[in-house]
């Protein structure tokens, strides 16, 4: 996800962080129905309202995402994010130490807000980043419900395709003619594959199997991924203040994992 996401970024220039996000949501749509072939019965099993509710996390965490990395850090931006998840970790806490867990996490995102420049955690690309994991946090509780109602990656496509045709008005506004340059369309179907397909599929079935607060904390791992690929593929360097912020998440992350319980079987 990260790599597709530093991939993405050398859009930005041409289509806009919105025509990018449009470009990987329909490719990722047409792979995924095209996999799944879903039917009208499934969205009866699943429910409109939960179909539509999971399109709508998709348009939140995408859209504000990108637009916060066209603004800050690759790093900043991930760990920023992480509120989604630490939010779900907290609510779905049975023992103290997970609270500690996710307390220590909740540190280093404090701690990176201070190397966010005068703002910090006020400023534009910041707040992007924590609308985008207000959205992580409900596509996590979404996914496990839709996930469970419903096996294989139907109930996930048409909530993508749904995400598409949302999002389909701002993308072709920025992105206008440009959206049909065939180096554009290959790299965005590099993004739709790597940031949408893999991950999301991935993710869909982790979560039938991991209760989704370990899940939530598990994902805390991501900050760490992205400050290394934003110092590779895009030179994003790393002050001290903001390697300790990610290593806090991290560390959260490893600790929660090393004391949670077993996941279910999986029949």
């Amino acid at each position: 996800m990260q790599c597709g996401a530093a991939l993405a970024t050398g859009l930005f220039d041409n289509i806009g962080s919105q025509g990018a996000v449009f470009l990987r949501t329909v490719f990722a749509a047409a792979i995924l129905l095209a996999i799944s072939r879903p039917g009208i019965r499934l969205v009866r099993e699943v429910g409109v309202r939960d179909v539509f509710l999971f399109a709508l996390t998709f348009l939140g965490m995408n859209t504000c995402f990108y637009a916060a990395i066209d603004r800050i850090p690759l790093g900043a931006a991930v760990t920023l994010e992480f509120v989604g998840p630490l939010a779900v970790a907290i609510a779905g806490s049975r023992r103290r130490l997970d609270l500690l867990w996710a307390f220590l996490a909740a540190a280093g995102i404090a701690l990176l807000s201070d190397g966010l420049g005068a703002d910090g955690i006020f400023s534009l690309g910041a707040v992007l980043a924590l609308l985008a994991g207000c959205s992580w946090g409900a596509y996590i509780v979404l996914s496990a419900r839709v996930g469970a109602a419903h096996p294989g990656l139907g109930a996930l496509a048409v909530a993508i395709a749904v995400s598409a045709v949302l999002v389909a008005p701002l993308g072709i506004a920025e992105g206008g003619l440009d959206l049909l340059a065939p180096a554009t369309l290959a790299i965005g179907l590099a993004v739709g594959i790597a940031s949408s397909v893999i991950p999301y599929s991935l993710e869909i079935e982790a979560l039938r199997r991991l209760p989704s607060g370990v899940f939530g904390v598990l994902m805390s791992l991501e900050p760490a991924v992205a400050a290394v690929v934003g110092l590779i593929a895009l030179s994003q360097g790393l002050e001290a203040i903001e390697v300790v912020a990610i290593a806090l998440v991290v560390g959260a992350s490893a600790g929660a994992l090393r004391t949670s319980e077993a996941p279910p079987h999986d029949p």
